[in-house]
Parts: C-alpha cells; sequence; structure tokens
C-alpha cells in the first residue's frame, strides 16, 4: 500500500445521498466530488457512516435502498487503489435518542429500557435483531452499544442510551449486547470510553470534565468496558472528555495518550480498533482545529478518526505528520494493520456484497417485530400509583392526552381510541408550554374523564423542565385523574412528586406508546424495575425512588 493509501484507511467519512451515483451539493462543499463513489475514489477511506435525513446525508430510506448503496460503495472501493473492502458504520442504539434507521426497520427499545427489563435474553435478542437488519443491508459496524454508567441523572448527553446507574449491571449487559451484535453478524463497538456518565456537560457542544479518581473510575466506569474487552468487543470509541485523574494534561481524552495508550491498551489490554468520537464535535473542536486534532488522535494511539471536518485538511495534516517523523510509520501501520485484521476477521475481502432481496424480507420482519413488542412491554416502568389510580376502568370514556410531542402524543391517541369505548382529544403543549397552553389544556381535562400527560426532560433542571412541571401541577389541580408518563428520563416525577400516577417509558417511539396504552388499561401489567434511583429535586441525597423499584398491579 502506498503511504497515502494507508492514511486513507484511518478515516471514516459521511456521504450525501441514498445511491452511489447520487449528485449532492454537500458532497462538492466538503470533499470537492459530487457522487458518493467519487469520494470513496478520492481518498479511498477505511470506512463510511451512515446517517438519516435529520442530520442530511440521507443515506438509509428502505432496506433494498440501503443495500444497494452498500453494495455500490463496496464496488468503489474494490475499484480504487489496494481495492480494500470498506467498513460501513452506523449508530443504531435502539431507543428514541440515537438511532439512524426508521421503519421498516425494527424498533428496539434502547439500553435504560431494556435494562428496566432485567432480562439478559431480552439484551442479548434487541442487540441480535438490530445486528441481523444491519448485517442485511450492507452495515458492517454498529457503534453501540453504550457502556455508560449514568450516575448523574443531570446528564445531557447520555441518559437512556446508558444501562443505568449500577456498574454491575452495566458490565454484565454490556457484555451481553455484545454478544447479541456478534450474533446478529456485525462488529460492536462500547463507548464512550473511559465513561461519560457523570457529566452535566453535552460533549456535542462542549468539553466535559470527569472528576472521578482513579479508585471511582475503577469502581464505577472501567468495569463495563473491561467487560467488553473480556467479551471480545471489536471497537472502543474514546470520548471528547477531560479526566484529570487520568491525564492531568487536561486534553480530552481522544487525545490523550496516557488515556488511549496507556490506560485503553496496556493496561486493559485492548487490542481491537478503537475509534475516536466525532471529530467534528465541540468537545473536540474547541481545543484542536482540522489540521490538528487527527494527528493528534493518532498520536494518541486511536485508529479510526471519525468525520474528521475538512477532509482534505485533515488528510493533509496526517499526511505531513507521517513525512515528518511527527508521527512514525510504525505508527501508522499498526492502525492500518489493526483495521485490516478486523476486516479480515468480519470476511469482508471475500464477502463485500448484501443481498437486496434477502435485505428487503428481514428488515422489519414479523418474527423481529414481534420479539421487539415482548420486549419493549416488559420494560414500561410504573413508579407511582396512589389510590388505585392505575389501571385506567374499560368503560366508555373520554381521555386527553396532552404533553409534548406531537408524534407521541398521536401514536399514544390512536393506540387508547382503538380501545372499544374510548374517545380521545389530542392537545400538544411543547417542551415549554406557556400560560396559554396550560389554560388550554386544563379547560380541556375538566371536561374529560382522565387525561394523560407525556413528559420530557421535565426533571433537567432548565426553564422547559420547570414549565412541563406547571402545566402537570395545574393539571393535577383540577381534581381529575392525571396520568403522567415519563418518555424519555425517569426522573422527571422529580418535579412533580404529588402526581396520582407515574410511568417510565424511556423512549416515546411508536412502539413504545402501544406497549404504553396496555399497561394504562391493566392488559398488561407494568413490569420494569428502575434502572437508576430518582432522588429528590431539593435534596439530591435523598432517593425518593430507589434502583429496582417497580410497582405491579
Amino acid at each position: 500500500m502506498s503511504l497515502e493509501e494507508k492514511i486513507g484507511q484511518l478515516f471514516v467519512v459521511e456521504l450525501y445521498g441514498q445511491t452511489p451515483e447520487t449528485e449532492h451539493a454537500k458532497n462538492s462543499e466538503l470533499y470537492g466530488v459530487s457522487t458518493p463513489s467519487e469520494v470513496i475514489e478520492k481518498y479511498r477511506p477505511g470506512g463510511v457512516i451512515y446517517f438519516d435525513a435529520r442530520r442530511g446525508p440521507d443515506n438509509v430510506r428502505e432496506p433494498r435502498q440501503i443495500a444497494r448503496l452498500s453494495n455500490g460503495l463496496q464496488r468503489a472501493a474494490a475499484r480504487t487503489g489496494a481495492r480494500i473492502p470498506l467498513l460501513v458504520s452506523i449508530d443504531q442504539e435502539g431507543g428514541s435518542v440515537v438511532y439512524r434507521m426508521l421503519e421498516p426497520a425494527t424498533q428496539l427499545p434502547g439500553n435504560m429500557a431494556l435494562a428496566a427489563t432485567r432480562s439478559p435474553r431480552d439484551v442479548h435478542d434487541s442487540a441480535g435483531i438490530i445486528a441481523t437488519e444491519l448485517a442485511s443491508v450492507g452495515i458492517n459496524q454498529n457503534y453501540a452499544p453504550v457502556a455508560d454508567v449514568n450516575i448523574n441523572p443531570q446528564n445531557p448527553v447520555i441518559g437512556v442510551r446508558s444501562f443505568g446507574s449500577d456498574t454491575r449491571l452495566c458490565a454484565e449487559y454490556v457484555s451481553t449486547a455484545v454478544r447479541g451484535y456478534h450474533h446478529g453478524g456485525v462488529a460492536s463497538a462500547a463507548k464512550h470510553f473511559p465513561g461519560h456518565g457523570d457529566t452535566d456537560v453535552d460533549s456535542h457542544t462542549g468539553l466535559p470534565e470527569i472528576k472521578h479518581t482513579r479508585a471511582e473510575l475503577d469502581r464505577i466506569d472501567l468495569p463495563p468496558f473491561r467487560a467488553a474487552i473480556r467479551r471480545g468487543v471489536d471497537t472502543i470509541m474514546t470520548a471528547h472528555i477531560l479526566v484529570p485523574s487520568l491525564d492531568p494534561s487536561r486534553v480530552p481524552a481522544t487525545m490523550s495518550r496516557p488515556i488511549v495508550t496507556g490506560l485503553l491498551r496496556e493496561e486493559l489490554g485492548f487490542d481491537g480498533l478503537v475509534a475516536t468520537d466525532a471529530l467534528d464535535m465541540g468537545g473536540a473542536t474547541a481545543q484542536f482545529p482540522p489540521d490538528v486534532a487527527p494527528v493528534r488522535a493518532l498520536q494518541a494511539g486511536c485508529d479510526q478518526l471519525v468525520l474528521a471536518p475538512k477532509l482534505d485538511t485533515a488528510f493533509g495534516a496526517v499526511l505531513r505528520a507521517v513525512r515528518s517523523g511527527a508521527v512514525s510509520e510504525e505508527r501508522l501501520d499498526a492502525s492500518v494493520r489493526r483495521i485490516l485484521e478486523h476486516k479480515l476477521r468480519r470476511r469482508l475481502f471475500s464477502h463485500p456484497y448484501v443481498n437486496e432481496r434477502h435485505a428487503a424480507r428481514t428488515v422489519g420482519s414479523r418474527r423481529h417485530r414481534a420479539r421487539a413488542r415482548e420486549i419493549t412491554e416488559r420494560s414500561i416502568t410504573l413508579v407511582r400509583n396512589q389510590d388505585g389510580a392505575l389501571p385506567l376502568p374499560d368503560a366508555p370514556g373520554s381521555v386527553l392526552v396532552t404533553g409534548w410531542g406531537t408524534a407521541p402524543l398521536a401514536d399514544l391517541a390512536r393506540a387508547i381510541g382503538e380501545r372499544r369505548g374510548q374517545r380521545t382529544t389530542t392537545l400538544e403543549t411543547g417542551t415549554v408550554p406557556n400560560a396559554a397552553k396550560i389554560a388550554q389544556a386544563t379547560d380541556a381535562a375538566r371536561v374529560h374523564d382522565v387525561t394523560v400527560v407525556l413528559a420530557n426532560a421535565a426533571a433537567a433542571g432548565k426553564e422547559d423542565g420547570a414549565a412541563q412541571a406547571k402545566l402537570i401541577e395545574a393539571l393535577i389541580g383540577t381534581g381529575g385523574r392525571v396520568i403522567v408518563a415519563g418518555v424519555r428520563l425517569p426522573y422527571d416525577i422529580r418535579r412533580f412528586p404529588d402526581v396520582p400516577a407515574y410511568l417510565a417509558t424511556y423512549s416515546y417511539t411508536a412502539p413504545s406508546m402501544k406497549a404504553l396504552a396496555r399497561v394504562l388499561y391493566g392488559e398488561i401489567g407494568p413490569e420494569g424495575k428502575l434502572p437508576a434511583p430518582i432522588p429528590d429535586l431539593t435534596s439530591p441525597d435523598r432517593t425518593l425512588y430507589p434502583f429496582g423499584h417497580g410497582l405491579h398491579y
């Protein structure tokens, strides 16, 4: 391989378009060529990463299209240079926070919802279904599972993406998820090393600092990564976080040789791929411009440079660093060798292509959807139920479905309205309901038998949470039957501890709303258990509901 071909293997790039030959202005802006195939031919990257239309690349519409895109990109790689197949990556964690493939792909619960089931089999099967569907469309590397232990209820970036606050449970389920991904035929990636669970800063926009001592890291944060390594995880993704107890120089973990090489490679003995978190995130770009970040990450010991901004600049910077000796050829070769060995282990050289018809049959299959429904239903957690507020009676009645989220409200109202005799009204009040919206909701509640409210991050410590709490308090004040569901973080009840009934769904996907409706009416019982304690809002040292809490009926 030429030096340029070896450097290309380090980079994981995004491509705009649904086909290899789609012309897109964003490709021209970022790379100076118009189609995904031309990007592959120009840079010969080691990997690509797919996104849906929300970010812009719009790569993942439906199974046949995704499979055709994957096959076409692999053909472009096979025509180019050393003819090395691509790692095709995605962030498909499950749940409603970090996911790329929408329906018809099977919608699985996220990690905290899975932990609420307390079922290792559910964790394994969820990862296996995701992996099977990804593999069928030519995606061979999933940046999952999240291995962070979420001990901070204020965490704005991890939260329900974690298996919870208990280190032992997280370690067990991370290991189980890795096994499930492998069983489904996709490489796994534990993230975000050395642990992103105790922060109140989002590394997409800022640079968080983890203040744990080394002893606390060993007790809280590192066990899930150790468990993943023992299970044979393919990749570990670094975090853009400061960890002074591991590296007093105060550089992000991604750029820290003591953390990546010293701790992860030498102490923990990990010999697989080390991928950076996206290098276009604020936690990386704040200190390191595009010509510095990839070089520093490579010097630290990272192998895959994910989403490096200004790729011409980044590529040129690494090339100059190797030619000048700032990065030795031995160091470069070590990363390239790991990438090639990984591709050999995943049989990408011999089997780079997928069957498009098989993809269409596999993604969203009836069996997958049925299993996902079972898992989702077991995750719903009943936290509070005063004076028999739940289950709701089957007698004919009117239900106001209000609160946050146009689509979740519609999904829940539809699921309730399908029950005989139930009439529903939907009123979306938004993330920050104002006085007029609150008055409208309370007036509506007075003429309905039951009010079901969806809350989202109402305990996040920001005005949006306070406003949602005012809405719920006003609804309680009407004297009617009020049920609240926290559809993302389970901690929302901290804002309104006296609500008659509160459930945690950990997700606002349509399957979660359907499961919630069944639990509300007692068609199925609530089985979930809290994967994290819920602390009091004003006295965080006091626990409102402990880890493992969950009511039944």
